[in-house]
């Protein structure tokens, strides 16, 4: 009995100490919904994950209101990286400091970050059903099954999407629109949110062919309703020629809030 009673207390203690700190908690079976908490979407490949170096600077950013679902359904503090599609990979992406800045215009709220990128997806696998092979996952499947876990505590505001590097080609860049329009489609329809906003980013601007890809999505907004697009303008590489840089990758994420903002 003395020893259930030690538990019972300790249980108490750490609940009230996760509220103080605000992290959705559940008590038993019963999930606590609440209204106050925003809850974004973050889907694409390996530069909406994040591959830009962790220095020091960027491991100690957190926000005490941003938090983010962990890979077994967990709310944990934000931290870099988010993302868990490659995790010896994994780096700074835009996602934190979104959540941040969002957090930062409302005080009343706390933010929910849903990461669901997988680097080196074609918008392909972003279908139903469909596997990738390199990180065993099913892009869609899985995210849908995120959203839904991260409904349960809140309320879903919007999507972030940065994908089309592996679809940058003359063959597949007239398929791209219309894919991308399907897959915003199912997005909203999974979520029970028929105009649930979707913010894009472009490719970056330093390489040629994806080109291809940003003169796609430049016609996204006149195409779905409630769909913006989010200028990669000044953004850099970290070598690779590929995979934003960490100074990019953050400033990335404050371009997509101020989009999003600009949407309230």
């Amino acid at each position: 009995m003395k020893v259930f009673r030690r538990i019972y207390s300790v249980s108490v203690v750490l609940c009230v100490y996760l509220v103080t700190l605000g992290v959705p908690i559940v008590l038993g079976q019963e999930v606590q919904k609440d209204d106050d908490f925003h809850i974004y979407l973050l889907l694409g490949q390996s530069n909406m994950a994040g591959r830009g170096k962790i220095t020091p600077e960027f491991a100690a950013m957190e926000h005490e209101r941003v938090f983010a679902l962990d890979a077994e359904g967990h709310w944990v503090k934000a931290k870099h990286p988010l993302h868990f599609d490659k995790p010896k990979r994994a780096g700074v992406g835009p996602g934190l400091s979104f959540g941040m800045e969002i957090a930062e215009a409302d005080s009343a709220i706390r933010v929910g970050l849903v990461p669901c990128a997988v680097g080196g997806t074609d918008i392909g696998k972003w279908t139903p059903g469909s596997f990738d092979e390199i990180t065993k996952t099913y892009p869609f499947d899985d995210a849908v099954r995120r959203l839904k876990t991260a409904q349960k505590y809140g309320v879903i505001k919007g999507v972030l999407w940065m994908q089309g590097e592996a679809n940058s080609t003359e063959k597949k860049k007239h398929k791209y629109l219309k894919k991308l329009s399907k897959l915003i489609s199912r997005i909203r329809k999974e979520s029970n949110t028929p105009d649930l906003p979707f913010v894009v980013s472009e490719l970056g601007r330093y390489k040629d062919s994806y080109a291809l890809i940003n003169e796609q999505l430049a016609k996204l907004p006149l195409k779905v309703k409630n769909t913006w697009v989010v200028s990669s303008e000044g953004l850099t590489h970290k070598g690779d020629g590929v995979h934003l840089n960490s100074e990019s990758a953050h400033e990335l994420g404050i371009r997509f809030a101020r989009a999003v903002l600009s949407i309230r």
